[in-house]
């Protein structure tokens, strides 16, 4: 299971990023951005399951990030992986943080967001 300060602790160490919390309504909400142009590659976020479709009562952290669209339906058959739930869902998926595993592979899925961002 990763937690938003496993992905907090890994981009400030690869990408030099810091959260941003640029919302006073949704003080949790935070944004992963480019350092040398303010686009964004992640978002993480605490939201109801009932949002996303699930059973579960507690909020959840999700993540969600840029994917290429033609890898989209094959992630989204992982359990860890759902349609975007803030962002366009043709471009982008929501990972539950509770769910997601291996560590290896959602660093490899931040990454490939941050390098169809940074342009």
């Amino acid at each position: 299971m990763l937690t938003r300060e496993d992905i907090f602790r890994h981009v400030k160490e690869k990408y030099g990023t810091l959260p941003d919390y640029p919302w006073k309504r949704f003080p949790n909400y935070a944004v992963l951005r480019h350092a040398f142009n303010g686009k964004w590659y992640g978002l993480v976020m605490d939201v109801l399951p009932e949002k996303l479709g699930l059973d579960e009562k507690e909020k959840i952290d999700i993540l969600e990030l840029k994917c290429p669209p033609e890898l989209n339906g094959s992630l989204r058959i992982r359990r860890d992986i759902l349609p975007a739930y803030h962002m366009n869902k043709e471009h982008w998926i929501t990972l539950v943080l509770e769910r997601a595993d291996p560590k290896e592979e959602i660093y490899h899925l931040i990454e490939m967001s941050f390098n169809l961002t940074k342009k």
